[in-house]
């Protein structure tokens, strides 16, 4: 049920996670009401770990795949 992502792909959020992780050289800790379900975002890279490094209009979050989908065009 794996899906494949690319670099710059519109993905949109599903189910959020109990905490946000950002994507900046030295994470840290975010609530996840920074987000909201269907929030829509561009990734920007893939990280170790099976994260994502995905960017929305507030910030740059790391997820893992089973917190988005693929927007379809």
């Amino acid at each position: 049920m794996s899906q494949e992502f690319n670099i710059g792909a519109t993905v949109r959020i599903v189910a959020l996670p109990p905490y946000l992780k950002t994507a900046d050289p030295m994470p840290m800790l975010r609530p996840p009401t920074l987000l909201e379900i269907g929030a829509q975002g561009i990734i920007t890279d893939r990280k170790p770990g099976n994260y994502w490094a995905v960017k929305f209009d507030r910030s740059s979050f790391l997820l893992e795949d089973r917190y988005f989908e693929l927007v379809s065009i």
